[in-house]
């Protein structure tokens, strides 16, 4: 491995394929999704008052919430036809969630009902802003990991061009084996060649016994994707050190073709068997870190499927999870490609 420049075709061993985002073909009839996410769906709740206690504020603004979610948001607000594979309640809280993908154009199809559940709650204390911390109600089991093979498109999910997992969607059963199986379908000897297979460690210690339970599930699935996206803590539980380029290694080393590894301040690491590189970050003033790295996501999403050579990729996701951050949601403020042009040429302007 060398810490070379990669050229504008992509990293050696990457296949890159680009396209269209119309909605329906010339026939009037729906085309299939480009992206299917799978797992966390919910309702964020962000207070109106930073730098202060949950139990200090007073009003909250609700916005629609959940990893997978927001990176289906923002891969359809970059132009692609997006679907979320997920489960909510029989509340209000569900209802919202399928008017609220439905507002922002992602496909709901796959969003099925758990009926003795509730949909899931975020809280988000903006104290600190840069990382605020989060209370989650998904108790005794949050609908997203009640996932079957019953709830499954299996064909979708073997065809799909980009099929987006996450580390919490294996953090209990029936998920688990669900998103295991659904890995494992993808990559059988007769599924197309061309496809890309992301996971997102998203660790969050609430739902892990221990760091080492999560490394066990992450081990199965490594052997499945092409490309891992993560921060320091994140690669920490997954390959057992948070130094970024030892991490991107041992990714690289299980047969991952693009590592991404978010260092917050310090820009992003991207790694591919060819070379390895840090892209500088984005200076913005920060609001609400939560959010950032859907954002990156869905710009990873938007790289991958237009071809872009892996260091694009990392500057434009650089780019979208600081415009993010420098404003008060998630879901909401997915940027568009026009705004992640002028992040890039240092020319967008915070709202």
């Amino acid at each position: 491995m060398t810490t070379d420049n990669p050229d504008d075709r992509g990293s050696k061993g990457m296949t890159m394929n680009s396209y269209g985002t119309t909605g329906r073909d010339s026939g009037g009839r729906a085309l299939a999704p480009q992206v299917l996410t799978v797992g966390r769906v919910g309702v964020d709740l962000y207070p109106e008052q930073s730098g202060v206690p949950l139990s200090a504020v007073t009003t909250f603004a609700r916005s629609l919430g959940g990893t997978a979610t927001n990176v289906a948001v923002g891969a359809t607000r970059l132009g692609h036809r997006s679907a979320v594979l997920t489960k909510v309640g029989p509340d209000e809280f569900g209802i919202f969630v399928r008017e609220a993908l439905a507002g922002f154009g992602v496909d709901a199809t796959y969003v099925g009902t758990a009926e003795e559940l509730l949909t899931p709650v975020v809280f988000c204390a903006l104290n600190p802003p840069e990382d605020p911390p989060l209370l989650f109600y998904r108790l005794p089991i949050a609908p997203d990991l009640t996932l079957t093979k019953d709830d499954v498109p299996w064909d979708l999910v073997r065809d799909v061009p980009l099929l987006w997992v996450t580390g919490t969607g294996v953090s209990m059963e029936p998920a688990r084996q669900t998103q295991l199986d659904m890995l494992a379908h993808r990559s059988r000897p007769d599924a197309d060649e061309g496809r890309w297979t992301v996971l997102d460690l998203d660790w969050r210690p609430m739902f892990w016994p221990s760091p080492e339970d999560a490394r066990r599930e992450y081990e199965l699935m490594l052997e499945h994707v092409t490309v891992v996206v993560g921060n320091r803590a994140e690669v920490a539980v997954a390959v057992g050190t948070s130094d970024p380029e030892e991490a991107a290694r041992r990714l690289l080393d299980r047969g991952v073709e693009l590592v991404l590894v978010k260092k917050g301040a310090e820009g992003v690491l991207v790694a591919t068997q060819d070379f390895i590189r840090t892209v500088a970050p984005q200076r913005v003033d920060v609001v609400c870190g939560l959010g950032a790295g859907d954002a990156f996501g869905g710009a990873v999403v938007h790289g991958l499927l237009s071809g872009w050579n892996p260091v694009r990729i990392g500057e434009y996701g650089n780019a979208a999870g600081a415009i993010v951050v420098a404003q008060l949601a998630c879901a909401d403020v997915m940027p568009t490609i026009e705004e992640l042009d002028a992040m890039v040429a240092g020319q967008w302007v915070a709202p």
